[in-house]
């Protein structure tokens, strides 16, 4: 292949940020050559095909159709011109055999573990937030009752918010202050409150952490304190309240600012990779979903930081 043929300057800084090989190992061991098709794709391969298909919000059919089309995927998945590409059933039975061996997890900590290694995680701070996705299959008409909604996404379920109904899940992230990469993940039914799933998210070596209200614990604040990590949740009124002091707003205000960076990383999954909706019907593959979309991004962002140095 010539050696600009089916360049891409994105793809090849992606490429170029970290050592596929621990990778390949984690994919290989979940999803040997004989469970990836007849022809025996390459299991580092595939798996980099699926870090393109959320990067480029594409279906399991759009996925088949770019790796045989596209130089510059073959390129990047090291697909020969002369070789054959993997079809949707192939994508999706690979997908499904990391799924069940937990795979995406796992790659997505490797990567994390290989940037913090580069000096891409500072520490400074974590912003934690949560965001809703819809569900995969078209939201079900409340009134048909709880049978009705589960029977056809068993882990979806109903929540409101700003006064509107939403049937689906809720993605929490830590994001790293600075770096805006994400270090923690977890996707949950999309009645789960925000501060349930706070602690996850936390990794106990930053410095400070950046929450609004809905993360507001007494518990939470005693075991940052003790951790000597420092609280930067906001506070809430409580019912005994008529209104917060005016050192809480100013400071609540001042948080504010500090966790605004954690919207774009929302605004780059939901907007930027099609991340509005689940894309499949099992909890299970959602879960992993999570995890690949936050490879995704933390390899995408992490190109730009090595570019930028």
């Amino acid at each position: 292949m010539h050696p600009r043929l089916g360049a891409n300057v994105r793809l090849e800084a992606i490429d170029a940020a970290i050592d596929w090989a621990a990778l390949r190992q984690l994919a290989e061991k979940a999803a040997p050559a004989r469970d990836v098709g007849r022809r025996g794709y390459d299991a580092l391969g595939l798996l980099k095909a699926l870090y393109l298909q959320a990067l480029y919000d594409l279906s399991d059919p759009g996925l088949e159709e770019a790796l045989a089309d596209r130089l510059s995927f073959r390129r990047f998945c090291r697909f020969g011109l002369d070789e054959p590409t993997p079809d949707e059933t192939t994508i999706c039975r690979f997908r499904n055999t990391l799924v069940a061996g937990n795979a995406l997890a796992a790659c997505f900590a490797e990567v994390n573990a290989q940037l913090d290694r580069k000096g891409l995680i500072l520490r400074k701070g974590t912003l934690v937030d949560a965001s809703l996705i819809g569900s995969a299959s078209r939201k079900p008409d409340i009134e048909k009752g709880a049978g009705a909604r589960l029977a056809r996404e068993p882990g979806a379920r109903w929540t409101r918010k700003n006064g509107r109904s939403h049937f689906g899940y809720r993605v929490h992230v830590g994001v790293d202050q600075g770096s805006k990469l994400i270090r923690n993940v977890a996707f949950t039914p999309a009645n789960i409150n925000d501060s349930s799933v706070a602690d996850a998210l936390i990794s106990g070596d930053e410095r400070a952490v950046y929450g609004d209200k809905g993360y507001e614990s007494k518990k939470r604040r005693r075991r940052l304190r003790q951790a000597g990590i420092k609280d930067r949740i906001c506070h809430r009124s409580h019912k005994h309240q008529k209104g917060l002091p005016r050192w809480q707003s100013r400071r609540n205000g001042a948080i504010a600012k500090r966790r605004a960076p954690v919207e774009g990383v929302f605004g780059t999954l939901k907007r930027g990779f099609g991340w509005t909706r689940a894309r499949y019907a099992r909890f299970a593959q959602n879960v992993a979903d999570a995890f690949r979309m936050a490879t995704a991004f933390n390899l995408r962002r992490a190109a730009s930081l090595i570019a930028s140095t």
